[in-house]
């Protein structure tokens, strides 16, 4: 790995080789490095032309560098761009297939770029809270004017070269090159040999509106940023590159790169990053693990679980036959998947075409022979154990032999499922997320006997219709649902304290969650609280729950579904109104236990919230049901609407220091009217706020 050197006739060629994406390690930099110094050192040689192995030019930063000494190392890539930059001889960048980031950075030193059609552009540091740091924001407003510079680097998005090269006045690419890339770029380096050398940081950038543009672009920024500092960021580099010389602009740059490198907003995005790329990586289960072949997948139940599931499938390509047991409910769910493709429609999202081909490729039945031969099933029936066990056995008996057998069950023990059956090791959990076509997480439970190919195939497949997987042990609720019992808990008792649903809606959505927990309950649908709070009080006695959301049910207030919950609801329209029926009902209900209201600042509702799913979830670490830290704040950032800036309630706690936390959850456990058990610190939260450690 590093970087390969080879002549081509009289042209030097250097390929970055360092798989799977060309990152820009430190050995990778120095092997580019010795190889621009031998190429100009050598009298044959007229012109150097560079490239990138395999399928990417480069794809910038090498990730398992970051954040470490290696990663600033020289020679660093500031290094390499301004060695490139001063060579005396032409140096060619023939960019195919991915160029972001520091690769697009090293390709704006050369003095010439082609590029293959198809090939993803783009400078992506902002979505880990970064501007370019390799003089990104400089260069690029030279090639592609202010207004697009701006717009591409704010946004981080890949654009494909073609469609760069068609900008008018672009000067970032001198050719695209449908053939022989290679072949065309080592001829451009020896035509150009002799001959003055344009540096791209020699060019003229200007704006005839300077100030009024960057004002308002800065005011359009901070309206879609909030809570992240780095588009702003973007916005004032860029601002650099027309108002002060290069050099000055590009110490600016750095600046910049390097003090928001300090931010927790970055931190915490960083760690998102990392995390999302981890969750794939479980630590009993090789990488090489075969894989079952799944191209054909059957879903049964035909409800909103059922329909959503289905949709990812047929988005991906792959034939789905749904089943259920009357024609009426399958014609309702096939209706509701044409309506929300034909919405999609309706809003340019999809074409007709697209939508004619899904829905080709959905087929409906009544009878369990028809899905014998598919390679995988998920079941997606009513949330009670008779019912999955009745389908299940039913399965077991229809299906090929090695065929995957899959649970929608958001709380149920997936090993007495697989109990159900002869075949326990082809059975694991699917947890989806409602809408299930549109959010993103995928909790893949791992029974006991689930086989590792099994969970090797699945993993896979979760990545190819676009899902955050997230591998959980068994237990009740899982990761996600397990800890959001503790969240629901605290705030009943906030409630019971002195708060009203208003209140902690509004103190934790301020802080950045999507949305608080009574509205969440009024989304939902509060029944289901109350079921599960109906099996607690039997198999928990000694776990107590705020009466409140009971009192609630009791009044058939089950959310938006009827028309009143936590909130009022208005025929057609979702907005939440606070309700005084509602206050009066938790006005009796504190009178009744004797409690009087106390005021409860923004602060306590907030950390009350947050360390009861830090505390639940140190002991899911600890049982094993989660590998690891970051796996549970990627079922939160992509589940639970846990705010990205703040990195997932693990992230959140080690911000904070693992010694404030149980600090603030002695405090709680002080309280009278709390659950002072269990505010006890979980032994792992405890060991580590003692040892000066962290989650991560």
């Amino acid at each position: 790995m590093g970087a390969k050197y080879e002549l081509r006739g009289k042209v030097a060629v250097i390929t970055l080789d360092n798989p799977p994406v060309n990152g820009l390690g430190w050995d990778t930099r120095r092997e580019f490095a010795d190889g621009i110094d031998r190429a100009m050192a050598d009298p044959a040689v007229v012109g150097v032309v560079v490239t990138g192995a395999g399928r990417a030019f480069s794809g910038g930063a090498d990730i398992k560098e970051f954040g470490s000494p290696k990663a600033a190392a020289e020679p660093n890539l500031l290094s390499l761009i301004r060695q490139v930059e001063d060579a005396p001889k032409p140096v060619v960048a023939a960019i195919h297939t991915v160029c972001m980031g520091g690769g697009l950075e090293l390709a704006l030193g050369c003095h010439y770029r082609i590029a293959a059609p198809g090939t993803s552009v783009a400078l992506p540091e902002v979505k880990i809270g970064l501007v370019p740091g390799a003089g990104g924001t400089q260069r690029l407003p030279r090639v592609l004017g202010v207004e697009t510079a701006t717009n591409f680097i704010v946004s981080g998005e890949p654009v494909k070269a073609e469609k760069l090269a068609a900008l008018p006045g672009q000067k970032l690419f001198d050719a695209i090159e449908a053939g022989d890339l290679l072949a065309a770029a080592c001829k451009l380096a020896a035509e150009k040999a002799g001959q003055p050398l344009p540096r791209v940081r020699d060019l003229k950038v200007s704006h005839p509106n300077a100030d009024g543009y960057f004002g308002f672009a800065r005011n359009t920024v901070k309206a879609m940023s909030k809570n992240f500092p780095a588009p702003l960021k973007c916005v004032d580099a860029v601002e650099a590159s027309v108002k002060r010389k290069f050099d000055d602009g590009l110490a600016y740059e750095r600046e910049i790169f390097l003090g928001l490198m300090l931010t927790p907003e970055c931190k915490a995005l960083r760690h998102a990053f990392f995390g999302e790329r981890a969750a794939s990586k479980i630590p009993d289960v090789p990488e090489d693990t075969p894989q079952r072949k799944i191209e054909k997948l059957a879903v049964i139940g035909a409800g909103t679980m059922g329909g959503g599931i289905t949709m990812n499938f047929l988005n991906a390509g792959l034939p789905v036959v749904m089943l259920e047991m009357t024609q009426d409910a399958l014609d309702r769910g096939l209706a509701t998947i044409r309506k929300n493709y034909e919405a999609q429609v309706k809003k340019g999202k999809l074409a007709q075409d697209k939508l004619d081909a899904r829905m080709a490729l959905l087929s409906t039945t009544l009878n369990y022979a028809d899905i014998a031969q598919a390679d995988m099933v998920i079941e997606a029936v009513f949330e009670e154990m008779g019912v999955k066990e009745k389908v299940f056995k039913t399965l077991d008996e229809v299906m090929k032999p090695g065929a995957i057998l899959a649970t929608n069950t958001s709380t149920l023990d997936v090993n007495k499922i697989a109990a159900f059956t002869k075949r326990p090791q082809d059975v694991v959990g699917t947890h989806f997320f409602s809408p299930a076509n549109v959010m993103k997480l995928l909790e893949v439970v791992r029974g006991e006997k689930t086989a590792k190919d099994v969970l090797a195939t699945v993993m896979a497949l979760a990545k190819k219709i676009r899902k955050t997987a997230v591998v959980s042990g068994v237990c009740d609720g899982f990761i996600g649902n397990r800890m959001i019992e503790q969240y629901s808990r605290q705030a009943g008792f906030l409630l019971e304290e002195g708060c009203t649903p208003e209140q902690v809606d509004k103190a934790i959505e301020r802080w950045g969650m999507a949305m608080g927990p009574f509205r969440m309950g009024d989304l939902a649908g509060n029944d289901i609280g109350w079921a599960i709070r109906k099996r607690r009080y039997l198999e928990k006695p000694n776990m107590r729950y705020s009466q409140t959301a009971d009192r609630l049910c009791e009044l058939g207030r089950y959310g938006q579904k009827t028309g009143a919950g936590w909130y009022d609801y208005q025929a057609g329209r979702r907005d939440a109104i606070p309700s005084q029926v509602v206050v009066e009902m938790i006005e009796r209900h504190r009178a009744e236990l004797g409690i009087t209201p106390r005021k409860i600042g923004d602060e306590e509702i907030v950390h009350r919230l947050v360390y009861s799913l830090v505390n639940e979830a140190a002991k899911i670490l600890e049982e094993g049901i989660a590998s690891k830290a970051s796996d549970i704040d990627m079922v939160y950032l992509t589940g639970y609407g846990f705010p990205l800036f703040r990195g997932g309630p693990m992230c959140y706690a080690d911000q904070q220091g693992l010694f404030n936390v149980v600090h603030a959850m002695k405090k709680f456990a002080a309280n009278p009217h709390d659950d002072a058990a269990f505010w006890q610190p979980a032994p792992l939260l405890a060991r580590l706020a003692a040892e000066g450690k962290s989650f991560t």
